[in-house]
C-alpha cells in the first residue's frame, strides 16, 4: 500500500486531480456503455434499433464535441464543458432509467451523447496542459489507466448487481452514473482554469488552416480505432446473446462477465503498456494496437462458426485488451503532438468527433448486419482487416520522446 501510494505522490497534483475527475466519470460510463444494450435488448427492443438509439447518441456527441473544443482554444475554463457534461448525462440518465419506449429511450441516449461530446475535448486537453513536469505522453498513459479502473469498475458494479438482484437491476447503471456525475461536479471545482500549453517537438505548424492536414492520417486511424471500440460496447455484446452459426447464445449475464474480463485485463495493462509506449514513438503504440484489433476481431469472426466457440471469444479478449491499451493513449498523444498549443483544443474536439461519427455510422449498420445474418462473421471479418491496410497511415516521422523527469 505504502508503495502504491508513493506511486502515486509521484505525479503532479493537477495530474492526479485530472486523474480522479476521469475515474469518476468512468465508473458511470463502464456500466452505460456496456451493458446499457443488454438493458433495452432485455426491453424488447431490436438490434437495429438500439444501434439508431446509439447512433443519435453519437450525433449529439459530435456537436457538442466541435463546440467544446472550440470554446476552450477560445478562452473556456477546463472545468466548464466537465460541468455542462455531467448535467447534460444526469438529465440522459434519469430519462433512460424510466425509459420502456422509443421517445425516452432515444432523447435519453441523445443527452449521454451530448454530454460525452462536451466531456472529451476538455478532459483530454487538461492532461496535455496539466502533466508539467512530465511529458504529456505519460500524462496520458495514467489518465487512460484511471478510465480503465473507473469502467472495469462500474462494469462489474453493473454485472454484481445483476447477479445478485436478477436481471431488471441492470438498469441501476443509469443510478451509478448520476452517482459518478455529482462527485465529478464537485471534484472539478478544484481544477485550474487553464495550464500551459503541451510542448511541441518538431518544426512550428503553417498558419491558417494548414494545420489540419498532418492531422488526416491520425483522424482516419482514430475513425477505425474508435469504430471497433464503439463495436465492442454496443454489437459485442448482442453478438453474444444471440449466438453465431454453430455458437449458442449467452444468457444476459454471459456477455456482461465476458466484457467484464476483457475490462479487468485492460485495467491490469493499461499502465505498463501505456507507459512503456510513453517513451516510443507513437507509431509503434499504434501499429501495435492495429495488429491486435485485427488478431481480435479475426477470432470473434471465427467464434460464430463453432459450437465451442465461447474459447475463441474468451482468446480474444487479452487481444482486445491490448489493442486499446496501445490506442487510447498513443493516439491522444499523437494529436497533441502535431497541432500547435493554440489549436490543440480544436485538435482534440476533431478527434474527439471520430469517436461520434464512427459512433453514427456503425451502430446502426451492426445493428442491421447481426439482425440479417443472426451471427457477427462478416462485421467481425470486416473490421478486422481494415485494420491491415490501415498500418500504412503510422508512418510518421517521429523520433523517441525523451522523459524529462
Amino acid at each position: 500500500m505504502v508503495r502504491w501510494a508513493g506511486w502515486w505522490l509521484e505525479f503532479p497534483r493537477s495530474l492526479r486531480l485530472v486523474a480522479l475527475v476521469r475515474g469518476c466519470a468512468a465508473v458511470g460510463a463502464g456500466g452505460i456503455l456496456f451493458l446499457g444494450p443488454l438493458v433495452f435488448h432485455r426491453e424488447g427492443f431490436g438490434s437495429l434499433q438500439i444501434g439508431l438509439a446509439l447512433a443519435l447518441a453519437s450525433g449529439g456527441g459530435l456537436l457538442a464535441r466541435g463546440l467544446s473544443g472550440l470554446a476552450l482554444d477560445r478562452g473556456a475554463p477546463l472545468a466548464l464543458p466537465m460541468r455542462v457534461a455531467a448535467l447534460l448525462s444526469i438529465a440522459g440518465d434519469l430519462l433512460l432509467f424510466h425509459a420502456h419506449h422509443w421517445p425516452p429511450f432515444g432523447l435519453g441516449e441523445f443527452f449521454l451523447g451530448l454530454a460525452m461530446g462536451a466531456y472529451w475535448p476538455a478532459a483530454d486537453l487538461a492532461v496535455a496542459q496539466l502533466s508539467a513536469p512530465l511529458p504529456s505522453s505519460e500524462g496520458f498513459a495514467l489518465a487512460r489507466s484511471a478510465d480503465a479502473l473507473g469502467v472495469c469498475l462500474g462494469a462489474l458494479l453493473g454485472c454484481g448487481l445483476a447477479a445478485a438482484l436478477g436481471p431488471q437491476a441492470l438498469r441501476l447503471i443509469y443510478a451509478v452514473d448520476i452517482s459518478g456525475m455529482l462527485l465529478l461536479l464537485l471534484l472539478v471545482r478544484r481544477l485550474p482554469r487553464h495550464g500551459s500549453p503541451a510542448v511541441r517537438s518538431g518544426p512550428p505548424l503553417a498558419a491558417g488552416r494548414a494545420w489540419i492536414m498532418p492531422l488526416l492520417p491520425l483522424l482516419l486511424l482514430a475513425l477505425l480505432g474508435s469504430g471497433i471500440i464503439s463495436l465492442q460496447q454496443s454489437a459485442l455484446p448482442l453478438d453474444m446473446a444471440q449466438g453465431g452459426l454453430a455458437r449458442p447464445g449467452l444468457t444476459e449475464a454471459g456477455p456482461g462477465l465476458l466484457i467484464g474480463l476483457q475490462l479487468g485485463l485492460l485495467l491490469l495493462m493499461q499502465w505498463p503498456v501505456g507507459h512503456w509506449l510513453a517513451s516510443k514513438p507513437v507509431r509503434l503504440g499504434l501499429r501495435l494496437s492495429l495488429l491486435a484489433f485485427a488478431a481480435g476481431c479475426g477470432l470473434l469472426a471465427l467464434s460464430a462458426l463453432l459450437s465451442n466457440g465461447l474459447l475463441l471469444l474468451l482468446a480474444a479478449q487479452p487481444l482486445l485488451a491490448l489493442a486499446s491499451a496501445a490506442f487510447l493513449p498513443s493516439i491522444a498523444e499523437a494529436v497533441v503532438e502535431t497541432a500547435a498549443p493554440e489549436h490543440q483544443g480544436l485538435a482534440l474536439g476533431l478527434y474527439s468527433q471520430t469517436w461520434a461519427l464512427s459512433g453514427i455510422a456503425l451502430p446502426p449498420l451492426a445493428g442491421w448486419l447481426l439482425e440479417q445474418q443472426r451471427h457477427g462473421l462478416g462485421l467481425w471479418l470486416l473490421m478486422g482487416g481494415l485494420c491491415l491496410p490501415a498500418l500504412a497511415l503510422t508512418h510518421q516521422k517521429a523520433e523517441p520522446r525523451a522523459r524529462n523527469y
